[in-house]
């Protein structure tokens, strides 16, 4: 009975993260959902400011911390190892629930370009940058990163074992695609407001805090490895790109 369970929890789950990312990209693009950044209920300037920047800071503090080593030590305590991973993602999903419900506009125009032609560039990168992002996940193991795989071999009876990290395709090129995707798309719109940019300014800086804690961990575990990965590799942006190879560089702990 607890093998379905895992299974059903994990497939559950997952299901959710499938809504709340697509939730994301309308609720940024400002299209099809009910409420987005741009779109909310009102707010003095001041409380919507403080309201917004906790609601970040939030998910920033789940995302980072329930990621780390320790934390996943203890959090096994509690729940089986096969639904560590499942669990992860279940607090990130509600997190950003409560962001989008929360959320507070703040209308004050930044930028507002239109010219059709600055607009499509501006809405090509955004949907660009949620390409990346959702493909980087392909690129490691998008059945890892969120649970199902973890969750499929206690269904089996089978025990874990690390899928390890190729570095392949985006991976050649920076560190950490997946974050590089999801910058582009914060920043990429026509229509700049006030609480727009605050979203990404907050969450870019977020970003910034997190593939530091990433690295420090991947360091840890994978030693001189993932050192010369490094050295070859720049972080976030692409530049002095030399030839890799498909070399395997041992387990990734998670994002």
């Amino acid at each position: 009975m607890a093998r379905y369970f895992a299974l059903a929890y994990g497939a559950f789950n997952y299901l959710g993260f499938l809504a709340v990312f697509l939730y994301l990209v309308g609720f940024l693009g400002n299209f099809v959902v009910p409420r987005s950044v741009d779109h909310g209920p009102p707010a003095p300037v001041g409380l919507a400011v403080v309201i917004d920047v906790a609601l970040v800071a939030l998910f920033a503090v789940q995302h980072s911390v329930m990621a780390r080593p320790a934390f996943k030590r203890l959090l096994t305590r509690v729940v089986p190892e096969s639904i560590e991973r499942s669990t992860y993602v279940l607090a990130s999903n509600l997190v950003l629930v409560l962001l989008y419900w929360q959320w507070r506009p703040i209308p004050t125009s930044i930028w507002n370009l239109t010219m059709p032609a600055e607009r499509a560039v501006l809405w090509g990168l955004f949907w660009i940058g949620w390409a990346i992002a959702l493909a980087s996940t392909f690129m490691i193991s998008h059945a890892d990163l969120f649970g199902l795989r973890q969750v499929y071999l206690a269904w089996r009876s089978q025990p874990y074992s690390h899928v390890g990290f190729h570095a392949r395709a985006l991976y050649r090129m920076v560190r950490h695609p997946l974050m590089v995707g999801f910058v582009i798309a914060f920043w990429a719109t026509p229509t700049m407001t006030a609480g727009h940019l605050l979203f990404a300014v907050t969450a870019t800086c977020f970003i910034l805090v997190a593939v530091q804690l990433e690295e420090r961990d991947l360091v840890a575990a994978l030693g001189e490895q993932y050192r010369e990965y490094r050295r070859r590799v720049p972080m976030l942006v692409p530049g002095g790109l030399r030839r890799m190879g498909a070399a395997r560089i041992g387990p990734r702990p998670g994002t």
